[in-house]
């Protein structure tokens, strides 16, 4: 039995949206409201907010390392995947509802394949940073005083999480609608 690769391609087009809405909510949601009325670095309330930032991220950091990890691998395969029968139709090697372009298909890998990356590359010390702030203030691994500054370089850098879904999906959709 076979995959079919119009499955394949549906669902990792639902992924790629999954994972575009999670980016949105996170970026202009969640961790901003972390940020209301987050008081200056030389407040005497900052250190105590700085605190409970740390304490809370590591919900932030869950749904991306357990949730959101794996979808983003999935995304590429699927992609791969489909990439890879399309090429194949357009060979005459696989009979079937003609997929489009593989190449397509192969942006929208790419696509994931930098998402990938760049959470691991980019997003996992700023992760770091935001996580170690619930040690005591005397921690060496972090310095408090930036703690405000963490979390809207991640929500910066999140950015990128929220376009190469988007992209990604928006492309295999279109190539997908495009052919029925």
């Amino acid at each position: 039995m076979s995959v079919v690769p119009q499955a394949v391609v549906g669902t990792t087009i639902a992924f790629s949206f999954i994972l575009f809405g999670n980016a949105i909510t996170q970026s202009f949601m969640g961790v901003p409201a972390l940020l209301v009325d987050f008081p200056a670095p030389s407040s005497p309330d900052h250190a105590a907010r700085a605190h409970l930032l740390g304490r809370q991220w590591p919900v932030f950091w869950a749904v991306g390392n357990v949730f959101f990890r794996p979808i983003s691998t999935l995304g590429i395969f699927g992609y791969a995947y489909t990439s890879w029968a399309a090429a194949n139709q357009q060979q005459g090697l696989v009979g079937g509802n003609p997929l489009g372009d593989w190449r397509l298909y192969a942006v929208s890998a790419l696509c994931h394949l930098v998402t990938v990356i760049h959470s691991a590359l980019n997003m996992q010390p700023i992760n770091e940073k935001l996580d170690a702030l619930s040690e005591p203030k005397g921690s060496s691994r972090v310095d408090h005083k930036e703690a405000e500054k963490y979390a809207r370089r991640w929500i910066k850098y999140n950015t990128v999480r929220i376009i190469t879904p988007v992209v990604a999906g928006s492309l295999a959709l279109w190539q997908t609608i495009q052919k029925h």
